[in-house]
């Protein structure tokens, strides 16, 4: 199963009135997300589930891909690892599944995956974290397949 942790583009700062879920994107994580969306696209398979948390951040970041999405409140700010497991159907999906979500989760999930900590991983605005769970040797291994920061594209 390969697992595409995608952290949503650059938001605006909350203002005082201001829901957290209500936060766009700033013009510079519409570039980012534009950025990040070509990059996937030439790579996720036309099978990949994507699942969005309902924040108006991730739901921008996600549209930027062109591709059909489900919004997830288990993904939602202040989700936990095991939410976002059962949300992806972790080891046991058929197929690869994008999650844009939010910090701390994402790099907690990839610090679990990975290594089997509980570690806030951090994870930049706008990057994509590609793990992939494969058999091997009678058993299960969880490999880092790329990191990409929206930096470097």
């Amino acid at each position: 199963m390969d697992l595409i942790l995608w952290r949503h583009a650059e938001a605006a700062q909350a203002r005082a009135d201001q829901d957290d879920l209500a936060r766009p994107l700033t013009p510079k994580g519409e570039r980012q997300a534009a950025r990040m969306a070509e990059w996937l696209n030439q790579r996720l398979a036309q099978s990949t589930r994507i699942l969005v948390s309902p924040a108006v951040r991730t739901q921008q970041t996600a549209q930027a891909l062109g591709r059909p999405f489900r919004t997830v409140a288990a993904l939602a700010p202040g989700a936990d690892v095991q939410a976002v497991l059962r949300a992806v159907r972790w080891p046991d999906a058929s197929e690869p599944v994008l999650v844009v979500g939010h910090q701390p989760v994402l790099g907690l999930v990839a610090a679990q995956l990975l290594a089997g900590v509980d570690q806030p991983w951090s994870i930049k605005k706008g990057a994509v974290w590609w793990l992939r769970q494969r058999e091997r040797n009678g058993g299960h291994a969880v490999v880092l397949q790329a990191v990409q920061s929206v930096d470097c594209l």
